[in-house]
């Protein structure tokens, strides 16, 4: 190839023939050439230092060529820039630019957006002061009249204020003001162009402003608003999306801007909700929720909801192009394409969590018009209430009482609307529930199968009440919801199960007297289901265990249950991923059961130890692992530990004794993914609960690696990781005890600074977990810790006055009294707040706390004379004292 020159570098005809064969045999789809040779050859070119120029001389000067081949050579040329552009020499970087500018107007539309896309990516990685040249070409482009011209230098605007606006709100040297102020007023202009294409450009570059919101748009906001309004009912449907978009972006981020025009806003947005064109309602649709969600006053927005409730309704009912019509016709024994096997990621264990994903209806996850009408419903029903009701529900009744077959899609919209609405109005719907329900449950067995559907899911979100009411209504939901999950249809399954689950979630206890019937219908779908809803049955039944508990420990329901699971799991090779809901379900049946669960535990336990080792091996050798890395196998499997350990406690002895897990576990600790960690801390401190003995031979190395997790720059990112971590050191202190202190002071300095910036809004789990582990340090080691006590008492009580009343409290609190029986001047300081955090107490339980906690307060009490007590008394407010008042002080 040719040597590197200045400026004026020429390409040899050789090498340029033999690049343009190579990009023509990639591309071609007729060719027979090997691509991933050529791919090879490619790559290897790209070593040489003038490839890359090469590249962009067939991108722009290649004019006997096909656009394909000039294209082609532009998109490998952005790709290389991506990987090398800082590494090329200048001269290089100069001749690439040198030869972009010029082509920004190029004929052809495509080559004008490739174009683009470099010229973005160049500004990317060498800053809009590497290349003066760029900002002047573009304002001539955009001042020219040329319409190749005006589109080209458009376009790659675009591009820089989509992917890195903040180039262009930034000074440069030289520049008497910033990039952004010469540009703005050009693109207000765009508004008023005749072209289309120009309008809708210039449009969606200034909105990718509004969340940065520079001086230059600040200032020219009446500007804006003027251009949007004048943009309003643009003949181009890409124009009048991207309108919406702006009044949705600036009510969510600078509602004051819209609030004098609200009313023409809003008249706006609800003659657009029923815009002709899908794409345009359903951007005017996100609107109302993000209004609602502004903090402006609800009051401008009563006087519109009889004429907005239509408009969501009709556009509530199904499109006839929407998907889901046609997913809804599977038939639930043909076997699942893999497009329909959705990845699924499971969540590591987290001590002390208790947040609940809410599942929306629908399987087919994809946004449309009839999900953002119902999100709307939903939002404006939380805001509003009952008020709704008046308008809606002679809508809804209508729209029931249409039988026809050809009214089924009005019918199905009303029941997804009273789905909606079920948590915003259930004061207004209450008298009627038992209607409603009754109303509802034929439902369940409708000839369409989107009504049995949304059926389901509509009940479900009345399960609280479903449970509360008369034993009879529950029952009947109960079995409509379990005939349902034996339906032959899929789409009906999956919304059945789920439905179920929420069901189980409510009913808890309710369910046991019924557990023979629930287990006979799920096993039975456990032996029909396809894959993908199979995942959904062990989620139901893994919530059917989390919800009955222990009483799922009887012989009869155990006949039921295990078979089908054991012969599943034996079927469900290591290296399937089908092998993580199993394991989750696994998870909650051992919890259930507790020693219940030993007779199948040993298979059960020896293969997480060998998926965890295959794993960690895999991780470095994938070749004599014999299976790919993938850590979800090693969340899982850690969980399912943690399941077992819970369930079986000083069962799981005999197992862990005579198996590898320590070391396995200590490794995990240290893994580079933080799911891994998360769930490996998990399972430490559950082991450190039940078996601390195995875990002995390497108690400092596990204690070390758990400290460092509460002191990393980036605790924010693995929160989750430190929560457990912190746990597990404070589970295995009580069990070790004195044997903890060298590191205790290492722990103390971690988690200070967590207790202190708590006050700030830090995670409120990390903050108790750590105010608990503090004390349960300060209990086994109060020798060690007291010294420093003063250091850390305020926000430590701040803390521990937070947490509600259990056995992790009590264990704090023992260590508040031992340090104060060790160094009692140390917490005279905090005293106050000693005194509120011993008032959070609704209840010491155990006699012999109740009376060293007495012992402080009495101590202190004595420990100050001259009316010091009566003045801390003074400054306690009256519940904290009247708290005191149990402890005789």
């Amino acid at each position: 190839m040719a040597a590197a020159g200045s400026v004026s570098w020429q390409p040899q005809e050789e090498g340029l023939k033999e690049i343009c064969g190579l990009l023509e045999q990639q591309i071609s789809p007729y060719s027979s050439a090997d691509k991933s040779q050529i791919w090879q050859k490619l790559q290897h070119y790209s070593q040489f230092p003038d490839f890359n120029n090469y590249l962009v001389f067939i991108l722009a000067r290649a004019e006997g060529k096909s656009g394909e081949i000039r294209q082609a050579a532009g998109l490998l040329l952005k790709n290389n820039l991506r990987a090398a552009y800082k590494l090329m020499s200048p001269a290089h970087q100069q001749y690439i630019k040198s030869e972009l500018l010029p082509c920004l107007g190029a004929a052809d539309k495509h080559i004008r957006s490739t174009v683009g896309t470099i010229v973005t990516v160049v500004v990317q990685l060498g800053g809009i002061f590497g290349w003066p040249e760029l900002l002047q070409a573009l304002v001539n482009c955009l001042d020219s009249g040329d319409l190749n011209h005006m589109e080209g230098a458009m376009d790659a605007l675009s591009k820089i204020c989509e992917d890195i606006p903040q180039v262009l709100d930034s000074d440069v040297p030289g520049l008497a003001e910033r990039p952004i102020n010469i540009f703005l007023p050009r693109l207000f202009q765009f508004f008023q162009s005749p072209h289309a294409t120009l309008r809708k450009l210039a449009l969606g570059s200034v909105n990718e402003y509004i969340m940065l919101m520079p001086s230059a748009l600040y200032t020219s906001m009446d500007k804006y608003l003027k251009g949007l309004f004048v943009l309003a009912n643009d003949p181009a449907v890409e124009v009048r999306k991207l309108v919406c978009g702006a009044f949705v972006q600036l009510i969510e981020l600078h509602p004051s801007f819209l609030e004098p025009h609200l009313k023409n806003v809003i008249e706006y947005i609800l003659q657009v909700n029923e815009d002709t064109d899908d794409e345009v309602a359903l951007e005017a649709c996100e609107f109302w929720s993000a209004y609602c969600d502004a903090q402006l006053p609800y009051e401008n927005l009563r006087e519109y909801l009889p004429r907005l409730i239509p408009i969501l309704l009709s556009n509530m009912v199904y499109a006839d192009d929407d998907e889901s019509l046609v997913d809804a016709e599977e038939d639930g024994s043909l076997p699942d394409r893999d497009q329909d096997l959705k990845p699924r990621f499971h969540t590591s264990r987290l001590h002390g969590s208790d947040d609940a994903e809410d599942d929306d209806d629908d399987s087919c996850n994809i946004w449309n018009l009839r999900k953002c009408s119902a999100a709307a419903l939903d939002v404006l029903a939380n805001v509003f209430g009952d008020e709704i009701l008046p308008t809606l529900m002679p809508i809804i009744q209508a729209k029931l009482s249409a039988s026809s077959d050809e009214a089924w899609k009005d019918r199905e919209a009303a029941v997804l609307a009273l789905g909606a609405i079920a948590e915003g109005c259930i004061n207004g719907l209450y008298p009627h529930l038992s209607e409603i329900v009754a109303f509802l449950i034929p439902l369940l067995d409708d000839k369409f199968a989107l009504i049995r559907s949304i059926s389901c899911w509509t009940l479900s979100r009345f399960s609280k009440y479903i449970v509360q009411d008369s034993a009879e209504q529950f029952d009947a939901v109960l079995m409509g919801l379990l005939r349902r999950i034996l339906d032959t249809n899929k789409r009906v399954q999956e919304a059945a199960c789920s439905a179920f689950a929420t069901l189980e979630e409510e009913a808890a206890e309710e369910l046991a007297p019924r557990l023979e019937v629930i287990l006979q219908h799920l096993m039975c779908a456990f032996g029909k289901y396809q894959k993908r809803n199979l995942r959904i049955v062990y989620d139901a039944i893994g919530t059917l265990a989390d919800a009955v508990g222990e009483k799922l420990n009887k012989p009869v329901y155990l006949e039921i249950l295990m078979p089908p699971l054991i012969a599943k799991w034996e079927q469900v090779s290591s290296s399937d991923k089908d092998l993580f809901p199993l394991l989750e379900c696994f998870t909650s049946v051992a919890q259930a059961l507790g020693p219940g669960f030993f007779q199948f535990a040993q298979p059960v336990f020896q293969r997480c130890i060998n998926i965890i080792q295959t794993q960690q091996l895999a991780k470095v050798d994938p070749a004599s692992a014999g299976a790919q890395y993938d850590k979800e196998f090693l969340v899982c499997s850690l969980d399912l530990l943690s399941g077992l350990t819970e369930g079986l406690h000083s069962g799981i002895e005999s197992l862990v004794a005579q198996s590898n897990l320590r070391d396995l576990l200590l490794q995990c600790c240290m893994d580079d993914a933080s799911d891994v960690r998360q769930s490996a801390f998990a399972l430490l401190g559950d082991l450190a609960k039940v078996f601390p003995v195995h875990l002995h031979p390497r108690l400092f190395e596990f204690l070390d690696v758990a400290a460092k997790q509460l002191n990393t720059p980036k605790l924010k990112e693995t929160i989750a990781v430190a929560n457990n971590a912190c746990w597990a050191i404070g589970e295995l202190a009580i069990k070790v005890r004195q044997e903890i202190s060298p590191v205790v002071m290492t722990v103390i300095s971690c988690l200070v600074p967590i207790l202190q910036h708590g006050e700030q809004g830090l995670n409120k789990s990390l903050v108790e977990n750590s105010a608990i582990t503090l004390g349960r340090l300060a209990w086994v080691c109060p020798d060690v810790v007291s010294p420093h006590m003063e250091h850390f008492m305020q926000s430590w009580c701040i803390a521990l006055s937070m947490i509600r009343d259990d056995i992790e409290k009590e264990d704090a609190f023992r260590g508040l009294c031992a340090m104060v029986r060790t160094n009692p001047s140390g917490g005279l300081s905090s005293l106050v707040f000693v005194c509120k955090a011993i008032a959070s107490w609704h209840e010491i339980r155990g006699e012999e706390l109740h009376g060293e906690v007495c012992g402080v307060l009495h101590g202190y009490k004595q420990m100050l004379r001259n009316g010091e007590w009566e003045q801390c008394m003074s400054a306690l407010e009256p519940p904290v004292k009247d708290k005191l008042s149990k402890y005789q002080v």
